[in-house]
């Protein structure tokens, strides 16, 4: 049977959470380990933003700065989450490996199959959105929680994960935010534009759900943590490994905090800021 990395359960600031991810992730691309899966939450309210989306258009950094929320921006692509009551996730692995189909709306299939499984096991029936969803008139475009695309997870017709990936040098790297709790109108205070704010609001109080709604408010996100991987053992008859970072990956994760998801240029401009050395 084969065995993957799982890494400890735990809570860091957002730049430091980004960071952790792209260093497995390039490592891997060096080393080609064995695949890593990793669940971690946030230590302080944080705003992160795809890959591609536009900062100015698409945060309100005001009101970011007057409720306490970091903004980061994703190696990732899609629309901006908040992290604040929720779990993220983190898939990484070899583009080839045999578990996962070379297609990239497969992969994200196949996770989210794994995801379902494990939230099957607190009596969460969640359901692929097999042909995604274009917005609705009204809807805040800037959420990822707005629409389901494609093999995205929804509860009773509403949307309960969201996932975003990156592919470099035969590597994947896959986010996924799972929602233990949803504030649709506090989201909507962080994110542009606010026009007709209440609307933004009931949509997606309509579009979204949570953890604790469909299961109750006693899960806790280490119990969860414990769900999804026994999730991901069953779904893809692998056993999870406990490790902590490689000194390889600790060293690039500092390089990657310093020069990159600490660096205002790359959290509001992008690509057009990303100069890590080496990479």
């Amino acid at each position: 049977m084969e065995q993957w990395r799982i890494l400890p359960f735990g809570k860091a600031g957002a730049a430091e959470n980004m960071a952790v991810d792209e260093a497995v992730f390039r490592v891997h691309i060096r080393r080609r380990n064995p695949p890593t899966l990793r669940f971690y939450g946030w230590q302080s309210p944080a705003l992160s933003i795809g890959y591609f989306q536009d900062y100015d258009r698409e945060v309100d950094s005001d009101a970011c700065g007057q409720f306490g929320v970091e903004v980061v921006r994703r190696a990732t692509g899609g629309k901006a989450v908040l992290h604040e009551q929720e779990l993220t996730y983190a898939v990484i692995a070899g583009a080839d490996h045999p578990l996962f189909p070379a297609d990239i709306l497969k992969s994200y299939r196949v996770i989210s199959g794994c995801i379902a499984n494990g939230l099957a096991g607190i009596g969460i029936r969640a359901l692929m959105e097999a042909d995604g969803r274009e917005p609705t008139a009204g809807t805040l475009r800037s959420s990822c929680f707005s629409f389901p695309s494609r093999y995205e997870l929804l509860v009773g017709g509403r949307k309960i994960c969201g996932s975003a990936q990156m592919r470099s040098q035969g590597v994947f790297l896959q986010h996924g935010s799972l929602l233990l709790a949803f504030d649709p109108l506090r989201t909507c205070l962080v994110m542009l534009p606010h026009r007709d704010m209440a609307r933004h609001a009931d949509l997606l109080r309509n579009a979204v759900t949570s953890v604790r709604e469909q299961a109750g408010p006693a899960v806790e996100e280490e119990g969860l943590c414990r769900h999804l991987r026994e999730g991901f053992e069953e779904t893809l008859g692998i056993r999870f490994a406990e490790g902590d970072l490689t000194p390889e990956e600790v060293e690039l994760r500092d390089e990657l905090m310093a020069k990159k998801y600490e660096n205002e240029g790359w959290n509001r401009e992008g690509r057009k800021n990303e100069w890590i050395s080496g990479l």
